[in-house]
Parts: C-alpha cells; sequence; structure tokens
C-alpha cells in the first residue's frame, strides 16, 4: 500500500511538474536561459521561404525585428533563436502545441485558426484567386466546371473552393497538394487546370518558376485574407509584447522600408521584383492597426474583379 501511495504522489508530482511547464510563457522561458523558436515556410514567397538554405522572405524579416524586442525585454542578449520549417498542415499544430513561439510566413487570421492560436497585427491583406496556363480560357471559377482545381492543403482557400463547388454544384475536381510549389507544378504539367491561393503567393510563386510567361493569375477574389504572424493563444505577457512592436513598425512606417525590400525590389533566387505596391485595403487597415480582423474572411461572391496586382499589369496578370 506504502509502494501504491509513493508511486501515486510521484505521478502527480510529475503531473504538476508538465501544468507549471505548460503554463510558462515565452519570455519567462527565455528569461530562464530558453531560446526562440521561429516557425517558417518552404515556398510562401515573398513572406517564408528558403533560399541556399537560409530562411528569408518578408515575414521572416518582421519576426527578427520582434526576437530583438524579445531579447530587450528579458534581457537576454545571448538568447538563441532557432528556425523550424512547417507546411501549411501542421503550422498551426506546431505553435499550439508549443513547439514554435511564432509562425512567420502566409497565414491567414480567422475565427476558427483562433480558436487554436492567437495572431498579431496583420502584416498583408490579400485574396484568394486563380493561377492557370497562359494558354487557359479559364477566367474565372465558373469556368472550371467539370475540371481539376488544386489548392494548398490546410489552407483556407482550398476551404473557400470547397465552400464554393458544394454550393454552387459545379461539378469541379478539386486536389490537394502538399505544398505550394507542387501545385503550381500540377498546374504546368496539366495535372490541374488551375490552383487556387492568395494571389500575391501565385505571383511570387509564377515568378520563380523556369517560364514565368507560362503562367497568369486571373479571377475575381474568393477570399478576403489579412495575414498575420501567428502566436501561442494563452501567453498574454508575449503577445502584448508582438502586438505592440507590430503597431510601433506600422506607426513609425518602419514597416513600408521591410515591405518595399521584399515587393517592390529585386528578391532571391531569381533577382526578380514583384513590383507590388502596398495596396489600398493594407494601407488603410494600418491607419488604425489593430489584431482584431472580421470574424469571417470568405467573400465567394465579391463583385471585386481585380485584385492586388504588379504596377503597370491590368486585365490577367501575364507572368
Amino acid at each position: 500500500m506504502k509502494h501504491q501511495h509513493r508511486n501515486m504522489a510521484w505521478g502527480l508530482a510529475l503531473l504538476c511538474c508538465a501544468t507549471a511547464a505548460s503554463a510558462q510563457g515565452v519570455l519567462e522561458r527565455i528569461a530562464g536561459g530558453g531560446k526562440l523558436v521561429i516557425a517558417h515556410r518552404e515556398s510562401s514567397v515573398p513572406f517564408s521561404y528558403v533560399d541556399g538554405g537560409k530562411p528569408m522572405g518578408y515575414a521572416v524579416d518582421l519576426c527578427l525585428r520582434l526576437a530583438e524586442v524579445v531579447r530587450k525585454k528579458t534581457g537576454m542578449r545571448d538568447m538563441a533563436v532557432e528556425f523550424l520549417q512547417v507546411t501549411p498542415a501542421n503550422r498551426i499544430a506546431m505553435v499550439e502545441q508549443g513547439k514554435a513561439d511564432m509562425e512567420c510566413g502566409s497565414t491567414t487570421n480567422n475565427a476558427e485558426r483562433r480558436e487554436k492560436v492567437a495572431f498579431t497585427v496583420p502584416h498583408f491583406i490579400t485574396g484568394a484567386r486563380l493561377l492557370v496556363r497562359a494558354s487557359s480560357n479559364v477566367d474565372r471559377v465558373e469556368d472550371l466546371a467539370g475540371k481539376k482545381l488544386v489548392s494548398t492543403k490546410g489552407t483556407t482557400p482550398l476551404k473557400a473552393a470547397e465552400q464554393a463547388n458544394r454550393e454552387r454544384l459545379m461539378g469541379i475536381t478539386l486536389l490537394e497538394a502538399p505544398d505550394h510549389a507542387r501545385a503550381v507544378e500540377m498546374v504546368e504539367k496539366g495535372e490541374a487546370d488551375a490552383f487556387v491561393m492568395d494571389d500575391v503567393l501565385l505571383y511570387g510563386l509564377a515568378a520563380n518558376r523556369p517560364d514565368p510567361k507560362a503562367l497568369k493569375v486571373v479571377g475575381r477574389f474568393m477570399t478576403t485574407e489579412p495575414l498575420a504572424i501567428m502566436l501561442p493563444k494563452n501567453d498574454p505577457g508575449f503577445k502584448k509584447l508582438v502586438d505592440e512592436e507590430m503597431r510601433r513598425l506600422i506607426t513609425s512606417r518602419e514597416i513600408y522600408a521591410i515591405y518595399d525590400k521584399w515587393f517592390a525590389r529585386p528578391i532571391p533566387p531569381k533577382g526578380m521584383a514583384l513590383n507590388l505596391p502596398v495596396s489600398y485595403l493594407l494601407r488603410d487597415f494600418w491607419k488604425y492597426p489593430t489584431d482584431q480582423v472580421p470574424s469571417k474572411a470568405i467573400a465567394l461572391h465579391n463583385d471585386v474583379s481585380h485584385g492586388i496586382r504588379p504596377a503597370g499589369m491590368t486585365g490577367a496578370a501575364n507572368l
């Protein structure tokens, strides 16, 4: 009996230690000598991608600025920063499970995801459109009736496409790709007739293909997507610090220089410029920067027939 009580006491002690560890915030852990883990993507150009084995991009640069604030707040000048590559399918779980402290990519802040994680102030606002071959007659989602449409697993554009297909009885065959690069490849090879994704990502992905002119971005916005850095859900101290720094970067206009670096100037790997100015949607949102966004981002019947496109382009964007 004494042996059983001893085992029970030991088990309770382990449970208490585990609970205390999970309740420890990011700032407390780092102040105790821990590292900051930044999650990044492989091919979300120009937000978060890998070139030459190095994570880079607009969102990655923002997270590195946030890391400096964490160093100052905790007094840990030697704080280590570790990069963790994630996918659209596992990115939320990595933050929710505490394996990453910030996810620096192209993730949409929506109500469903806020049940599991938190978000800071959006760094971009975009919408989902279609990437097709330049020779394609597809100009809008309705033209895909009876055809194949691919999107990346675990993304909001995929859910929007599923909803449109179901509600409007369009007869589209929906395909899932493990990542953005594979989805583009499927369009190029004729395995899919179109790829639905945030249009800014489509421009970046197409610009870095062997033959960018073989692809074009078409169609109306199927969604409106506020993209933001993802954070742990129940860590108010860490979120407050991140939110304050994001607001400071925006109100001081420092974020505009970071934006221009990735959207207005040549970027790796091919040294091509996307030439995407700050959209009116983002510029208006940044007048009063907040982490609060509409609870429903999907706008399947949006009458907007054009989106964020490279300066000087009209109609379908031939890349």
